[in-house]
């Protein structure tokens, strides 16, 4: 049996998350079209007949001086160091850039094997081959496959070479896994991305969620939880509140019906708006939020 643990990196929106989501069968990581939606270190495990993957989708490595950017670049550059395995994921529709060469020096620097792909191949665009082009300079020697995580095209083929990658080892995780997060952490999450589809013109990186209470009702066939979005301005709150509640109320709809599906039981929340200002500026929540 093949064991190893994955870090999946790439610059923001190049599709990480979509691609471990497709790559474990499940919804492992929150996903939107607003940039570096990613702030955590999030598991998703692939079991197969070969063994077991333990993915880490990584924050999207962004070159920035803004504190809650540099949390976010840290844990990238940490968690090469910690994994067996690098998969680097490289958007294939844009223009390779001093973000690309950045995340490609750090793989390179992390010296651990290395698969690499380009995504979004059900798209490629005009700049595609420049795109694979820059990607070969710069990993010389290394075989880039050409994948699409929203059509599934050619992942066999790359779980293929991360087995083959893999070193013989014991599973990590029972055999049902397909995430190890926690219920609060799975339900902060989804409110997260929620809020963020319905507000992503407006305040998506200046808000947070945070879970307080968690209850199981019902003889375990519902469960109770209460939480906040948290905001850094009184206008981003009267923005996510909406008129006469009318977006948080559909925020909270959202949420529950996807976490529904997720969870073997109803899920019910209570999640209310406050602003917690200049929070992205304070160090000990920033170190509790990106982890």
């Amino acid at each position: 049996m093949k064991s190893a643990v994955v870090a999946v990196v790439g610059r923001p929106s190049s599709g990480k998350s979509s691609l471990v989501n497709a790559l474990c069968g499940g919804k492992v990581s929150i996903v939107s079209p607003v940039p570096q939606t990613t702030r955590n270190r999030v598991r998703g495990i692939l079991n197969d007949p070969r063994g077991q993957i333990v993915f880490i989708d990584t924050p999207g490595f962004h070159i920035s001086q803004k504190k809650v950017n540099r949390y976010m670049t840290d844990l990238v550059s940490a968690t090469l160091s910690e994994v067996d395995i690098v998969l680097y994921v490289v958007d294939g529709t844009r223009e390779s850039g001093e973000e690309e060469r950045a995340i490609q020096a750090a793989v390179l620097r992390a010296s651990r094997p290395l698969v690499a792909c380009m995504n979004k191949h059900d798209a490629p665009g005009p700049g595609w081959a420049a795109a694979r082009q820059a990607v070969a300079e710069a990993l010389p020697g290394t075989v880039v496959r050409e994948i699409s995580a929203r059509t599934g095209d050619a992942l066999e083929d790359l779980k293929d070479a991360l087995f083959a990658a893999a070193l013989e080892g014991d599973q990590l995780y029972p055999e049902d896994y397909y995430t190890d997060q926690t219920p609060d952490f799975r339900i902060s999450e989804i409110v997260r991305e929620k809020a963020i589809l319905l507000t992503r013109e407006e305040v998506p990186h200046s808000l947070y969620v945070r879970m307080e209470d968690l209850e199981m009702r019902n003889d375990g066939a519902l469960l109770w939880a209460r939480g906040f979005i948290c905001v850094e301005r009184e206008s981003q709150k009267v923005i996510v509140v909406g008129r006469a509640g009318e977006k948080i109320k559909s925020i909270v709809r959202d949420a529950e019906r996807e976490l529904s599906e997720i969870f073997p039981y109803e899920v019910k929340l209570d999640i209310r708006v406050k602003v917690d200002r200049d929070w992205r500026k304070r160090d000990p929540l920033l170190k509790n939020l990106i982890r």
